[in-house]
């Protein structure tokens, strides 16, 4: 289990970005704009957005691995952080174990291997094949891999990408699990607008800027949010109930919203005055 952060820095942020800028590589145009974003110890984020809203770009530039137009990227000494990517290219004519790959790149024993296999769900997997794997098989074994460095923070990439709607709801179940069991925060990219409300404690929206950020309850009623998704998409999440076992500080808080003078991306425009927005 990650042991807990001093009192000191109990509160402080794992990862903050502050006027992170992007640029489309050979480009001056940009994919994110002025982005403010942190994550807590402890809390579930989720980051929504319609395609190209730069989801998978703001991952990568808090990771360190995208070049940044401007801004600046602040991770807490020593951060560890296991990472779930959206994609893993597999090549079907070189053989790999399960075992095998979770030793990629750094060699893990076998108690070590198995034990991790067994807390997301699939134990005895590691003599299969790679290309043997369900698709929810294959994410659990990459949540595993991820979770062999004990983390603080977990980075997931479109994690239940191909799933089924009940594979879904499994994997993000598994996600508050670990969250519990372990203590680390998470950090996901996610499409799955119906299952978010029951799986984040803060949800990030996403067009090119941040457009609103709150509670799940709060943003699914942000004008900002409607504009993207639709008022039908924020009335079926607004259905969800969020039900952790911990207290909540945001939930009694208003919607942040971006400041007056901030551009909105394609589809993030709305009728409404700028400031915050009353929480339900």
């Amino acid at each position: 289990m990650t042991p807990p952060l001093p009192a000191s820095e109990a509160a402080a942020a794992l990862i903050e970005s502050q006027a992170l800028t992007i640029h489309r590589p050979g480009t001056t145009e940009p994919v994110l704009s002025h982005v403010d974003f942190r994550i807590r110890p402890g809390e579930i984020v989720t980051v929504v957005g319609p395609n190209g809203s730069g989801k998978s770009s703001l991952i990568r530039a808090l990771l360190g691995h995208m070049p940044l137009a401007s801004g600046r990227v602040t991770r807490r000494a020593g951060l560890r952080i296991g990472y779930v990517p959206q994609r893993v290219q597999l090549d079907i004519a070189i053989p790999m174990t399960v075992r095998r790959f979770l030793s990629l790149p750094v060699r893990v024993s076998e108690a070590e291997a198995e034990a991790a296999l067994a807390s997301t769900g699939v134990p005895g997997l590691g003599p299969r094949q790679l290309t043997q794997l369900s698709g929810g098989q294959f994410q659990r074994v990459l949540l595993a891999r991820a979770l062999l460095s004990d983390p603080h923070l977990l980075v997931l990439d479109e994690p239940t990408q191909g799933l089924d709607q009940p594979g879904i709801v499994a994997f993000y179940q598994l996600i508050e699990e670990v969250r519990r069991r372990t203590g680390a925060s998470v950090l996901m990219v996610s499409h799955d607008l119906l299952v978010v409300m029951r799986s984040s404690d803060r949800v990030v929206c996403l067009n090119g800027h941040v457009c609103c950020e709150g509670s799940p309850q709060q943003v699914s009623t942000a004008p900002e949010y409607r504009a993207l998704f639709g008022a039908e998409a924020a009335g079926t999440l607004a259905l969800y109930r969020h039900n952790h076992d911990h207290d909540h500080d945001h939930d009694r808080g208003p919607v942040t919203v971006m400041p007056e003078g901030h551009r909105h991306g394609p589809g993030c425009s709305a009728d409404h005055g700028h400031g915050t927005v009353p929480g339900p």
